[in-house]
């Protein structure tokens, strides 16, 4: 019974085996055949590289004589030298080519032409060399001693040379010594007098109108060129300004230019002065004032225009919310508008969402949909929106391994912005954008790669740009910071009546508390030591620590009976300057207490009051650190009739300090301006100070070191206050 089986078995096998070798010896035959294709293309190939080698040799270029061209050089430049190496045109009229030649002879005769006309080159530039000084002062002394004319292409070349030694100015100022010494490198190496064949044209005519055009042109782009300081007489002048009229450099022949510039280089150049040029603080003729409207425009100067960024930017992280955060639902708080899913009516008041403090790029974007001035006309617009969700962008990354790739969203769309015609208005001064999270998370330096965040906030187009944050930095320029969202969002006027009269009518037993987890890793907290005094005064104090595992810090409708409870609401600093809390709490009624100036003062300046005894409370932070200051004694302190002004100021600054829900229009929310209308009315006033600025052509638009953002925009000036020790730099 065995034999048989076995039989079978080896029967298989071969047969498995001869199917196996007949596919071996198909791929085989296939493979040769594929490689004796390519052994003919390459051998093709290399057939025709060789005949393309051996017609381009040196030997075989055909070179043509330079004709001599007069210089005019300034009286007041030294003229240069070595320019002549590497600007030369050529001129087929003087060599004898004959076409009927054999073809030996003929290379043979074109390489005695080359070797002539180098040593004549040669000797000529020796020749100019030692006689440079002499020839400008005889030519210049007997111009203005004749009044004669020269020709029109010496006046042309002159130009040349002082244009080309203008951008060599420029140049040098606007790069530091490498790139400078890379960019004119080419000026000054030795001269090449082997051009390539089809650079070469025919002998046509002797005048040449093509540095005429250039003189033109670059008359337009550059209106303070050098060139402008050679003298001629009226005669010139006149002749000139007849052919940019009647265009009569079209009726007559041209020939090739006597200067070939160096493409290369001339390029880098002229894009670092057309560059220097459209900086709105050094150029007076860039078009600053958007286009005026009728007197009666409830508009004028509100208009505000948004970019139609790429979907990659904005929508397209809403599609893909689940990539967002590894631990959070964002698709479910990014929702309604960015507001969350909706909550209970609280205190018997509507509008209440479960908003996520992240979330405040898309609730801003919805609002500006809504904006009474929006025009999709840009030039109209006062100030320009650009609508990208950066920190939701950066929370896809911020925990990969990968931190170059928490910058790659923001620098495709600074070369966007770049390219549109609304940024070279006022290269990007009147450009705004919203980041929902603070600054600290877009500062990372390039020479810390692993460090935390991206690099958004130092790149050179936003440091142009006006950010709004909810978290600044008191040492920049651009960031300015605006609330946080909180939980409610009203649509109507009515609610917000409603809450604040509720507010105002609301029993609250407690004198003060806090909300918040102790910070044992950072030195210079104060929490510890105010966790430690509220607990110390029980009756007084009611505390929510959040510690691990408590769900209660997570859930708006607990904090807000904190808060509700309260007369006053400690909101020292935690792993930042500011909180989200301090908004909940003002939202609440309660009246914050600070310990930092950075915490409030000299973050929101746009939307609290410089007055801040109004509404608030400041103890410093290191009276309560080194135990000096009884926190229960201090507020105990305060009058009731104060306490009823401060809380009535709190309760007038909810509407300003909240977001109305997107789809609520002005008419709906009566007079009242929420947030966003703020800072909107904030931007719009700093571009126009950028905007006067400008236009009194002032050198440094900033006139102030940034360190002292701060000081200058809470203060109007930058001397001494008690402030200072709290913003020394880290």
């Amino acid at each position: 019974m065995r034999k048989p089986h076995r039989r079978g078995g080896t029967m298989a096998m071969e047969k498995s085996s001869s199917k196996y070798r007949t596919q071996f010896w198909y791929v085989a035959m296939a493979s040769f055949l594929l490689w004796l294709v390519l052994l003919y293309l390459f051998s093709s190939s290399a057939k025709t590289v060789h005949n393309h080698e051996r017609l381009f040799r040196q030997e075989n270029i055909i070179d043509l004589p330079v004709e001599n061209v007069p210089q005019n050089h300034e009286p007041d430049e030294a003229p240069v030298v070595n320019v002549v190496s590497e600007d030369i045109s050529v001129d087929n009229s003087s060599l004898p080519v004959s076409v009927d030649s054999p073809p030996d002879d003929q290379m043979s005769e074109d390489k005695k032409v080359v070797t002539d006309l180098v040593e004549e080159l040669e000797k000529e530039r020796v020749e100019n060399e030692k006689k440079r000084v002499d020839s400008v002062v005889i030519g210049r002394s007997s111009k203005a001693r004749r009044g004669h004319r020269e020709p029109r292409k010496a006046r042309s070349s002159g130009r040349l040379e002082a244009e080309k030694k203008r951008v060599r100015r420029n140049d040098a100022d606007e790069s530091n010594a490498e790139n400078s010494d890379e960019n004119h490198q080419a000026l000054d190496k030795e001269p090449n007098f082997f051009e390539a064949k089809k650079d070469v044209e025919p002998k046509k005519a002797l005048v040449d109108d093509n540095d005429d055009d250039l003189e033109t042109k670059r008359g337009k782009e550059l209106p303070n060129d050098s060139s402008s300081n050679v003298v001629e007489d009226d005669n010139d002048d006149d002749l000139e300004t007849k052919k940019g009229k009647d265009n009569i450099s079209k009726s007559e022949p041209k020939t090739q230019r006597n200067f070939v510039l160096n493409k290369n280089n001339t390029s880098k150049a002229k894009n670092r002065v057309i560059s220097k040029r459209n900086q709105p603080s050094r150029v007076g003729k860039v078009m600053l004032r958007p286009r005026e409207t009728r007197s009666n425009d409830p508009c004028k100067g509100k208009y505000v225009y948004m970019h139609e960024v790429p979907a990659l930017f904005n929508e397209e992280l809403l599609k893909n919310c689940w990539t967002l955060s590894r631990w959070t639902d964002m698709c479910e708080l990014t929702s309604n508008f960015g507001l969350g899913p909706r909550l209970p009516n609280m205190e018997g008041v509507s509008g209440w969402y479960a908003t996520n403090q992240f979330t405040l790029e898309v609730i801003f974007h919805n609002r500006m949909k809504q904006y009474k001035c929006l025009t999709k006309d840009s030039s109209l617009a006062s100030a320009v929106y650009v609508p990208y969700y950066p920190g939701l962008d950066l929370m896809r990354f911020l925990w990969g391994p990968f931190p170059f790739m928490r910058d790659a969203a923001a620098l495709d769309l600074m070369k966007w912005l770049r390219e549109s015609q609304e940024w070279k208005r006022m290269d990007g001064r009147d450009h705004f954008m919203v980041a929902g999270r603070t600054t600290w998370d877009f500062m990372r330096t390039p020479e810390n790669e692993s460090d935390w965040g991206n690099r958004l906030m130092i790149l050179p187009e936003v440091r142009n740009m006006t950010m709004l944050l909810i978290e600044s930095s008191p040492w920049n320029y651009h960031g300015f910071a605006v609330p946080y969202p909180t939980y409610f969002h009203p649509s109507t006027y009515a609610e917000i009546i409603q809450w604040q009269m509720r507010m105002r009518r609301i029993n609250r037993r407690y004198l003060f508390s806090f909300v918040g987890a102790p910070r044992p890793n950072l030195g210079d907290s104060i929490r510890t030591e105010i966790m430690d005094q509220c607990k110390a005064s029980k009756r007084k104090c009611k505390l929510l620590e959040c510690i691990s595992g408590s769900q209660k810090c997570y859930k708006p409708d607990q904090i807000m009976k904190f808060f509700l409870s309260s007369t006053f609401c400690l909101q020292p600093p935690g792993d930042s300057y500011t909180r989200r809390s301090t908004f909940d709490s003002i939202l609440a009624g309660c009246i914050p207490v600070f310990f930092h100036p950075g915490s409030a003062y000299a973050q929101y300046i746009w939307h609290l009051p410089k007055d801040i005894a109004k509404y608030s409370v400041f103890i410093p932070e290191k009276n309560v650190k080194e135990g000096k200051v009884s926190i229960e004694n201090v507020l105990s302190r305060i009058p009731r009739t104060k306490v009823f002004a401060m809380r009535e100021q709190v309760i007038r600054l909810i509407p300003r300090l909240m977001y109305f829900h997107p789809s609520s229009k002005s008419e709906d929310t009566g007079r009242f301006e929420d947030a966003f209308d703020v800072a909107v009315e904030g931007v719009l006033e700093r571009v126009e100070g950028l905007r006067k600025r400008i236009e009194e052509g002032k050198e440094e638009i900033f006139d102030f070191p940034e360190q002292y953002s701060w000081k200058y925009n809470v203060f109007g000036n930058v001397e001494r206050h008690e402030w200072d020790p709290y913003f020394d730099r880290p």
